[in-house]
């Protein structure tokens, strides 16, 4: 069998769509030491592809990285060999809040050089000295202390529609960068209780070594991240203390923890939280849509957009066609200007 998808987009959708049955969305992480990541994907590709499995996993030599589709009926199976494997023991997997069981429509396994890109050297710091964990209760209890600080390790786009309350929620477009912008925000508090929190808590274990590093004496993290805390805090009754939606890598682009809409369209103004791709293909900007905009629009960012996505195909081919002409000749023209400066 071939070891990856080879069906175009549009087919995989349509497929989806014409499902008589119901998926589980699903995620898990784990940081583990694999050998040879190649081989470990191959076979988790050949069970997951038997059971008519999607998602978008990552596996690299620190571990593995999944949020996951699992048509209803294979759930048990699907969970039995996961745990079958030696490196994946007692491995804890968690449910989406929201699922409408359209979140993947293909099943895509990628091996990288790690599961959170953090822009460092891998032996820069420690990784394995995180952190300590915290429940969602723990957690809850401690939000509002004077002596505490909430982080939000999460990017930018995430944070703007839903949050924990009082959270730091530094502008970064990458995990890279909020590693960055957190710890020089923080540098004057080294010595508070620090409380980092994400989706589902993947990239908190590196940035709680990250920073314990870098000298931050009491650094927690919510263990299970907002999934888990999302679930809990329903359960007991509490009132939740994350407010808005919780931001996903996936087709549903987000689940509602509360009803609060904290966050505003990107064209109108109007209170939505809703992330629309835009359906330019050259452009693709994630964005804050609302309905009306969404129909004015069509879908797109911009009146330029809008313009471009209407074209015919022929007409498409040649806007392509003189935007990489166009590229290309102030490219030229900007390596003579730099070549007669130099000279």
């Amino acid at each position: 069998m071939a070891l990856y998808n080879t069906l175009d987009a549009k087919e995989l959708r349509r497929k989806l769509e014409l499902e008589q049955f119901k998926r589980k969305t699903l995620s898990f992480y784990r940081y583990i030491r694999i050998d040879n990541p190649q081989e470990f994907r191959d076979n988790l590709y050949r069970e997951w592809s038997d059971l008519n499995c999607f998602g978008r996993i990552y596996v690299a030599k620190e571990g593995i990285n999944a949020q996951m589709s699992v048509p209803e009926s294979n759930v048990d199976t699907f969970l039995n060999q996961l745990r079958s494997h030696e490196l994946l023991k007692n491995l804890q997997v968690r449910f989406a809040i929201e699922d409408d069981g359209k979140s993947f429509f293909k099943l895509s396994l990628k091996v990288r050089p790690k599961l959170v890109a953090d822009g460092l050297e891998d032996d820069s710091y420690d990784v394995s000295n995180v952190g300590n964990h915290l429940s969602p209760i723990e957690f809850h209890n401690l939000i509002g202390n004077s002596d505490t600080l909430v982080v939000d390790m999460r990017n930018h786009y995430e944070s703007e529609v839903g949050k924990f309350e009082n959270a730091i929620c530094p502008k970064s477009e990458t995990f890279r960068e909020e590693l960055l912008i957190a710890t020089e925000l923080l540098k004057d508090n080294k010595d508070k209780k620090i409380l980092l929190y994400c989706t589902g808590g993947i990239r908190c274990e590196k940035a709680s070594a990250y920073f314990k590093h870098q000298g931050f004496a009491d650094v927690n993290q919510l263990y299970g991240g907002i999934l888990e805390y999302a679930q809990v805090i329903k359960a007991t009754g509490l009132k939740s203390k994350f407010t808005g939606k919780n931001f996903v890598f996936d087709g549903r682009l987000g689940e509602r923890v509360t009803d609060e809409i904290i966050s505003h369209c990107h064209q109108c103004g109007k209170l939505c939280d809703t992330h629309t791709n835009c359906a330019n293909d050259d452009c693709h900007l994630l964005f804050i849509q609302c309905d009306e905009c969404k129909t004015k629009y069509d879908a797109c960012c911009s009146a330029d957009c809008k313009n471009i996505n209407s074209l015919s195909e022929e007409e498409h081919a040649k806007y392509r066609l003189n935007t990489i002409l166009n590229t290309t000749t102030r490219t030229f023209q900007s390596h003579r200007q730099v070549t007669s400066f130099i000279k």
